[in-house]
């Protein structure tokens, strides 16, 4: 059995601390095709939504999924978020909470690592202009 992650326990604990010391939480996320948000707010593919009380209704977190319904420019709107796409969670105010990493597509991660290298269109020519660079790992020399 694999393990959970802490991350949707963690954001619950910022959550209720934040209500218990009337503060604001702010919920970071990393937009991608499985996350329902309002798309006219969201700035090079983040968002950062506040899910106080006061803000949403019905929030729900849950292992999988942070849920809830809000207002956005008057309108009423559905926000559905996986726990995966979540890149942060803090108090306004304070700036106090936790930053996470939030794990690339995998399909698209594959097509990055495995697309062939551009070839030059100018060949080999100019190759001489350029200085040599270092590898950026460790090599064995024997």
């Amino acid at each position: 059995m694999s393990e959970q992650s802490a991350k949707p326990y963690l954001i619950r604990a910022i959550c209720e601390w934040c209500a218990d010391n009337s503060l604001t939480p702010y919920l970071a996320v990393k937009v991608d095709k499985r996350t329902r948000v309002p798309a006219a707010y969201v700035k090079n593919g983040e968002i950062v939504l506040n899910i106080s009380a006061g803000a949403t209704r019905r929030l729900t977190i849950d292992n999988e999924r942070v849920q809830f319904t809000a207002r956005f420019n008057g309108v009423s709107q559905e926000v559905s978020i996986p726990t995966s796409a979540v890149s942060g969670i803090f108090a306004k105010e304070t700036g106090y909470g936790f930053a996470f990493s939030v794990s690339a597509d995998p399909v698209a991660s594959l097509e990055a690592a495995t697309a062939p290298a551009e070839a030059s269109a100018s060949g080999t020519q100019g190759t001489a202009d350029k200085p040599r660079r270092r590898p950026k790992h460790l090599q064995v020399v024997k």
